[in-house]
C-alpha cells in the first residue's frame, strides 16, 4: 500500500503503552498472543522456506524479521549484516524498524535494543504493529477500513446466522459459532452448521480451527481451551486470526471479476485514446497560454506612482495566485496523464505514445522554463521599482504629514496675531496676553525645526526626481512664506502689547489717584448735602445764631473745595487726553471707583444750589425765633403779675377764715363781697389764656422770662375760687349747726379759739383725728371740729359705758377674743387692747379669751378722759 492514512494508524494501531497494560493485566493474553503471532509469522515465513519456534528469540538477530517484512511487503530491504556481534543485530533490527516506519507506521517506545535483548513485550508489540499494517490496515469494507472494516466484514458475513452476534474481537468469538459461520458462508460444504450448538464452544472452536487448517491453509493460531478458559480472550490474537480468514476468502472474489476482464481491456483502449486526445489539447492550450504570458512578464515600463506599481504587483500576485496555479496543475496533470498513458500502454503491451511536433513534454518544459525565467525577472523588477517608489512615497508622505501638522498648527495663528484684542483689554488682561504671547513665541521657536525638516525633505524629493515635485515645492514655498509672515506678525504684536501695557499702566496710575481723591471729596459733598438738607429744630435765638455761624464757616470752605474738584477733574481729563492722543480703546471704567466726573459735577452743583436755600431757611427761622421771643415776653409780663396776685389772695383767704369777727351772718356777708372782687379779675385770666394759645400755636415749649406756666395759673385760679367757695360754705354750715344744736355766739367764738390753737399731742391727737377726720384726708374743717366739741361737751364716757361697749362687741360674753377686737376696732387700737388685756380665767374661758372688764376698770383708773 503506497498511500498510508496516518489517522487510521493512530486510531487502529494500539500504542505500546496499551500493549504493556494489556500484558500486565492478564498474563494469559501473552500466551495467546505468543501462539497467534508465531503462527501468523510462520504462515508467511514458510513461503521463504523457514519458520520460527520462539518469537522473542528467533527475531533477536533481525535476519528473520527482515525476511518476514520482505515476504509480506514484496519489497527488498537493505542488505542485512551477517555478523554475530550485538551491533550487527541492532543494525539489522533497526533496518527492519526503519522499513516499518517508512510505511507510515509510528513505532512508540519500540527500540532495536529491546528486540535484540529478547524483550517479550516489545517483540509482541512490534509483531502486532506489523500485523496491523500489512494484514489489517488494507482491509476496506463499505467505506470503513482496518479494524472497523474487518469488524463490518464479519458482521456482514455472519448477519444471516441468528445465533451469531459479532460486536467485538474478544467475547463475541468465545462460543466458536462466529468462526464456523465465516467458513460456512464461503464454503458451506466444509461444515454442517445445523449440528452446531451454542453451549458447546470447544467443539465449535476445534471444528472451525481444524477445517481452516486442513482446507483453507490457515494455520491453527489458538487453542480452543485458551479461548474458553479466558473470561475475555485477547483482542489482538482474535483479530489476527480473523484477518487470516478475511484474506483466505477474499481470493474467492477474484473469480467474480473474470467476466469483466474483456470489457476492461476494451475500456483501456478507449481510455488510452481519450487520454491521447486530452494530452494534445491540454498541451496546445498550455503552450498558447505561455506564449501570451511571456510578453506581459517582459514588459518593464515603469510607473510614476506607488499605486500604479502596486496595481502591477497585485496583477502579478493575481497571476501567481489565480492564473498560474491552474496552469501548474494543468502542466502537472499533463505530465501525469502522459506518464499514466505511457504506463498503461506499456502494461497493456501497446506501443508508446508520441505527441505531435512541438507538443512533446520536453517542449512544454522548455517553454515553462522560459516562462519562469521571465516571471523571476519581472518579480525582481517589480520589487525594485516598488522599493524605489516606496522610498519616494515615504518621503512624500513624511513631507505631507509634517506639512499637515505644521499647517494645522499654523491654522488661525495669523488671525490670532492680527487680532487687536489688546485695544479693548484691561491692564490685567494685557499682562495675561503678554504672558500668553511669550508662550506662543516659545512655541513658534520650537516649530522652527519642523519647518527646516519640511524644506529638507522637499529638496530631497527634487533631487530624486519625484513625479509630483511641483506641488511639493509649491506647498513648501507657501509654508516658508507663511512662516516668515508669522515671525513678522509675532514681533509686531509684541510691540503693540508692550506699548498698550505702558499706556494702560499710566492710565491705571491716574485712575488710582483719581479714586483716592474722588472718594473723600465725594464723601465731603454727600455730607455737605446731608447737612444742608438737614431739617433743624431750634427753640431759641441763640440756637439759630449758632447754626448760622456754622453755615457761614461752611461757606468759607467752598473755594478750596472747588479747587479740589477741579484738580480731580483734571486727573480725569489727563486720562481722556491719553486716550485721544494714542487712540486707546478703553475696555471699561475706572476699576478703583464708581464715582464719575459727571457725578462729582452734579453733586457740586447740588451743593451750590443748597447753600442759598440754607441761607433762606436760617433767615426765616431767625425771624420766627424773634417773633417767638416777643410772645414769650408778652406772656411773661402778664403771668408774673397774675401769679403773685393769686398767691396773695390765697393767703388773704386763710387769714380771713382765722381772724373773722362778728356774727356768722356778718362774716358770710364779708366773704361774699370778697368773692365778687376775685371774680372780677377773670378777664385778665382770659387775656393770659389768649397769649398762651398764641405760644402753643407757635410751638413754644419753654419761657425763660417767667416761672409761671399757664397750667400753674389755671390751677391757682381754680384753687382760689374753690377756697373762697368752701370758706363761704363753712360759714353757712356753722349757721345751720348753731341753729340745730343751740350753741351760743360765745360758744362758737370759744370753739374757734380752740380750733385755731388746737394742741396736737400724739395719743389725744390720734383719738380726736379719728373722730374729726374719719376718712384720713389730712384736713379738719371747722365744721367737723364744732361737731366734735359739741359731742364732747354734751356726753362724757365712763368705765361702765366702755365695759358695756366691749360687751356689745363680745356678743354679751364675759370675755372678748383677739379676732373680735381686730375685726371691730381700728388696727392700732385693737393692738393696743390686745397688748394690755389680761387673759380671761373664768369658768367659761376659751383659748385666746381676754378680760375686757378689768381692762376697762384699769383704763379709767389710770387716766381720766
Amino acid at each position: 500500500m503506497d498511500h498510508y492514512d496516518s489517522q487510521q494508524t493512530n486510531d487502529y494501531m494500539q500504542p505500546e503503552e496499551d500493549w504493556d497494560r494489556d500484558l500486565l493485566l492478564d498474563p494469559a493474553w501473552e500466551k495467546q498472543q505468543r501462539k497467534t503471532f508465531t503462527a501468523w509469522c510462520n504462515s508467511h515465513l514458510r513461503k521463504a522456506g523457514t519458520q520460527i519456534e520462539n518469537i522473542e528469540e528467533d527475531f533477536r538477530d533481525g535476519l528473520k524479521l527482515m525476511l518476514l517484512l520482505e515476504v509480506i511487503s514484496g519489497e527488498r530491504l537493505a542488505k542485512p549484516e551477517r555478523g554475530k556481534m550485538r551491533v550487527h543485530k541492532i543494525s539489522n533490527v533497526n533496518k527492519a524498524l526503519d522499513f516499518i516506519a517508512s510505511k507510515g507506521v509510528k513505532l512508540v517506545s519500540i527500540g532495536a535494543e529491546e528486540i535484540v535483548d529478547g524483550n517479550v513485550k516489545m517483540t509482541l508489540g512490534m509483531i502486532w504493529t506489523i500485523i496491523l499494517r500489512f494484514a489489517i490496515q488494507d482491509i476496506s469494507v463499505e467505506e470503513t477500513s482496518a479494524k472497523e472494516g474487518l469488524l463490518l466484514w464479519c458482521q456482514r458475513k455472519t448477519a444471516p446466522y441468528k445465533n451469531v452476534n459479532i460486536q467485538n474481537f474478544h467475547i463475541s468469538w468465545k462460543d466458536g459459532l462466529g468462526f464456523c459461520a465465516l467458513i460456512h458462508r464461503h464454503r458451506p460444504e466444509l461444515i454442517d452448521y445445523g449440528k452446531l450448538r451454542k453451549d458447546d464452544p470447544l467443539t465449535n472452536l476445534n471444528t472451525a480451527f481444524d477445517v481452516a487448517e486442513k482446507y483453507l491453509d490457515i494455520p491453527k493460531m489458538l487453542d480452543a481451551e485458551d479461548i474458553v478458559g479466558t473470561a475475555r480472550p485477547d483482542e489482538k490474537a482474535i483479530m489476527t486470526y480473523v484477518s487470516s480468514f478475511y484474506h483466505a476468502f477474499s481470493g474467492a472474489q477474484k473469480a467474480e471479476t473474470a467476466a469483466n476482464r474483456i470489457c476492461k481491456v476494451l475500456a483501456v483502449n478507449q481510455e488510452n485514446e481519450r487520454l491521447m486526445e486530452d494530452y494534445e489539447k491540454l498541451a496546445s492550450d498550455l503552450l498558447e497560454w505561455i506564449r501570451r504570458t511571456i510578453p506581459w512578464l517582459e514588459n518593464r515600463l515603469p510607473e510614476n506612482t506607488m499605486h500604479a506599481m502596486q496595481q502591477k504587483l497585485e496583477d502579478f500576485r493575481d497571476y501567481r495566485r489565480l492564473h498560474k496555479p491552474p496552469k501548474v496543475q494543468e502542466k502537472c496533470q499533463l505530465e501525469i496523464n502522459f506518464n499514466t498513458l505511457q504506463t498503461k500502454l506499456r502494461l497493456s503491451n501497446r506501443p508508446a505514445f508520441t505527441p505531435s511536433e512541438g507538443r512533446m513534454v520536453s517542449d512544454i518544459n522548455n517553454a515553462w522554463g522560459c516562462l519562469e525565467q521571465a516571471e523571476k525577472g519581472y518579480e525582481e523588477w517589480l520589487l525594485n521599482e516598488i522599493r524605489r517608489l516606496e522610498r519616494l512615497d515615504h518621503l512624500a508622505e513624511k513631507f505631507r504629514q509634517k506639512a499637515s501638522i505644521h499647517e494645522a498648527w499654523t491654522d488661525g495663528k495669523e488671525a490670532m496675531l492680527r487680532h487687536k484684542d489688546y485695544e479693548t483689554a484691561t491692564l490685567s488682561e494685557i499682562k495675561a496676553l503678554l504672558k500668553k504671547h511669550e508662550a506662543f513665541e516659545s512655541d513658534l521657536a520650537a516649530h522652527q525645526d519642523r519647518v527646516e525638516q519640511i524644506a529638507a525633505i522637499a529638496q530631497e524629493l527634487n533631487e530624486l526626481d519625484y513625479y509630483d515635485s511641483p506641488s511639493v515645492n509649491a506647498r513648501c514655498q507657501r509654508i516658508c512664506d507663511q512662516w516668515d509672515n508669522l515671525g513678522a506678525l509675532t514681533q509686531k504684536r509684541r510691540e503693540a502689547l508692550e506699548r498698550t501695557e505702558k499706556l494702560l499702566e499710566t492710565i491705571d496710575q491716574l485712575y488710582l489717584e483719581y479714586a483716592k481723591r474722588a472718594a473723600p471729596f465725594n464723601n465731603w459733598m454727600e455730607g455737605a448735602m446731608e447737612d444742608l438738607q438737614d431739617t433743624f429744630i431750634v427753640h431759641t435765638i441763640e440756637e439759630i445764631q449758632g447754626l448760622t455761624t456754622a453755615h457761614e464757616q461752611f461757606k468759607a470752605t467752598l473755594p478750596d473745595a472747588d479747587k479740589e474738584r477741579l484738580a480731580i477733574l483734571g486727573i480725569h481729563n489727563e486720562v481722556s487726553k491719553i486716550v485721544q492722543t494714542y487712540h486707546v480703546n478703553m475696555a471699561g471704567t475706572n476699576p478703583y471707583t464708581t464715582i464719575t466726573p459727571q457725578e462729582i459735577n452734579g453733586k457740586w452743583d447740588h451743593v451750590r444750589q443748597l447753600v442759598p436755600r440754607r441761607d433762606q431757611a436760617l433767615m426765616e427761622e431767625h425771624a420766627r425765633q424773634q417773633h417767638n421771643e416777643r410772645l414769650r415776653k408778652q406772656f411773661a409780663a402778664q403771668a408774673n403779675v397774675i401769679g403773685p396776685w393769686i398767691q396773695t389772695k390765697m393767703e388773704e383767704i386763710g387769714r380771713i377764715s382765722i381772724e373773722m369777727h362778728g356774727t356768722l351772718e356778718d362774716q358770710l356777708s364779708h366773704l361774699r363781697q370778697y368773692e365778687k372782687s376775685i371774680v372780677n379779675y377773670k378777664p385778665k385770666i382770659d387775656q393770659l389764656e389768649g397769649d398762651h394759645q398764641l405760644i402753643q400755636e407757635a410751638l413754644i415749649f419753654d419761657n425763660k422770662h417767667t416761672n409761671y406756666t399757664m397750667e400753674h395759673i389755671r390751677v391757682g385760679w381754680e384753687q382760689l375760687l374753690t377756697t373762697i367757695a368752701r370758706t363761704i360754705n363753712e360759714v353757712e354750715n356753722q349757721i345751720l349747726t348753731r341753729d340745730a344744736k343751740g350753741i351760743s355766739q360765745e360758744q362758737m367764738n370759744e370753739f374757734r379759739a380752740s380750733f385755731n390753737h388746737f394742741d396736737r399731742g400724739e395719743a389725744e391727737f390720734a383719738r380726736i383725728m379719728s373722730i374729726v377726720d374719719p376718712n384720713r384726708l389730712g384736713v379738719v374743717t371747722f365744721q367737723a371740729f364744732i361737731d366734735f366739741m359739741s359731742r364732747e361737751t354734751a356726753d362724757t364716757d365712763t368705765a361702765d359705758q366702755v365695759m358695756a361697749s366691749f360687751k356689745i362687741l363680745a356678743g354679751d360674753k364675759n370675755y372678748i377674743t383677739v379676732d373680735e377686737l381686730r375685726r371691730e376696732l381700728p388696727p392700732d387700737q385693737a393692738e393696743y387692747c390686745i397688748a394690755r388685756m389680761a387673759p380671761y380665767t373664768g369658768p367659761d374661758a376659751v383659748p385666746g379669751a381676754l378680760d375686757y372688764m378689768s381692762f376697762s376698770t384699769a383704763l379709767y383708773g389710770e387716766s381720766d378722759l
